[in-house]
């Protein structure tokens, strides 16, 4: 085998990603350059890793194999860089951070510019999951830390309290639900929705939750961030889910409704959660320091 780290980087992003081209951008190699070495580590054992479809890549048994080495390799590699750090100048680590919409947007910013400040050796990765699949990349090993909602299963991994988060009901003023001090979520259904993108980890939650008690949201429109959301709702284009957070600190002029959610998965919570925050590589650990609350 002749694989290197780089080779071994591309794989996963290909693996993460989906697909060749995705892949080959996130490991900053173009798709000519990504596709030759992905050949080059077939054809060194006669294997192949991946099978290529329309839809793009998934991994064939031997890929599932070599994905888990691969990973193991990289952390082992990212820990030496770390623990050799101190004996060399200007050498960087780097965090791979899984977040909810909810964490990203409204909780993390300042704890993550505070701590790119105070750590200038150090660098984050941060992506945007639903919660389920954040759970399933720290036990894939595909991640160092996450934050996830407490309605999904985090068997297997350590969790650490992060922030209360419940979600809320926006309104337009005037608008009939408004009369009900705290709406089902069914009720919610029968009126149209404004909704953020549809990879966004909360859109996605919120139509699983749809789903299952067997209705779809009426979306009439989907916009970028929760401040345009409430924008839309205050203007009267519909309601929308949001937490709570994002509401107290709307700021806008035009008044919007606010109303609590009775079902159990919007009084929700944040973990932080890892496989073994024990074995965290140190850059981690601080990052997991600087986001762990200060009190109980």
């Amino acid at each position: 085998m002749h694989f290197d780290l780089t080779d071994l980087r591309l794989y996963l992003n290909i693996l993460d990603t989906g697909n060749i081209t995705a892949g080959a951008a996130r490991s900053h190699l173009s798709l000519a350059a990504a596709s030759a070495r992905i050949r080059a580590m077939e054809a060194s054992l006669g294997i192949e890793f991946l099978q290529r479809n329309r839809r793009g890549v998934t991994p064939t048994p031997a890929g599932k194999a070599l994905a888990q080495h691969a990973r193991t390799l990289l952390q082992q590699a990212e820990r030496m860089q770390q623990d050799l750090a101190e004996y060399a100048n200007g050498v960087k680590g780097q965090v791979r951070l899984l977040c909810n919409t909810t964490a990203i947007t409204e909780y993390l910013p300042e704890l993550l510019a505070d701590f790119l400040r105070n750590h200038r050796n150090l660098d984050i990765d941060l992506q945007e999951l639903p919660s389920a699949r954040i759970t399933h990349a720290l036990r894939q090993g595909a991640a160092d830390l996450g934050i996830v909602s407490n309605a999904v299963d985090t068997e297997g991994l350590q969790t650490r309290a992060f922030r209360d988060d419940p979600l809320v009901l926006i309104l337009p003023t005037g608008h009939p639900l408004g009369e009900q001090a705290s709406p089902t979520f069914a009720d919610t259904l029968k009126h149209d929705y404004v909704a953020l993108g549809a990879n966004s980890a909360l859109a996605i939650h919120l139509e699983e939750q749809a789903l299952h008690i067997g209705q779809r949201m009426q979306i009439r429109i989907r916009a970028d961030g929760f401040d345009s959301v409430m924008r839309m709702v205050a203007r009267g284009a519909g309601l929308a889910i949001v937490p709570r957070i994002a509401v107290e600190r709307w700021q806008a002029r035009q008044p919007l409704l606010s109303r609590a959610l009775g079902e159990d998965w919007a009084n929700r919570s944040l973990k932080l959660c890892a496989r073994d925050f024990a074995t965290l590589p140190a850059y981690a650990r601080a990052l997991l320091q600087a986001l762990s609350p200060t009190t109980p």
